[in-house]
């Protein structure tokens, strides 16, 4: 049986990413995004101060599995230290436009 893929039209949910993406924000992190799963996801970065690989690996999951359902995800409001982490990473095109 193939995967049912979220329908389009649900409504855009916006995430607004916390300052600290340490080991601790992992989890929660993912549940947030896991619960936006079947819409359009905009993440806000505009207050991450630190974010760590594992939260990045998250993200990347959450972009990868948007594209799989053939939904918009996009960071918008990155701050500068989400830049050069991201960019350091090799991540920099999680930046770039949506999925």
């Amino acid at each position: 049986m193939a995967a049912k893929r979220p329908s389009k039209a649900a409504k855009a949910h916006t995430l607004i990413l916390a300052e600290n993406l340490d080991l601790a924000a992992v989890a929660p992190l993912r549940d947030e995004i896991l619960g936006s799963r079947g819409a359009a996801l905009t993440v806000d970065a505009s207050q991450v101060q630190r974010i760590g690989g594992l939260c990045l690996q998250v993200l990347l999951a959450a972009r990868a599995a948007w594209r799989l359902d053939d939904q918009a995800f996009s960071i918008t409001g990155a701050s500068p230290e989400v830049h050069n982490t991201l960019e350091r990473a090799g991540a920099g095109d999680l930046l770039e436009g949506t999925a």
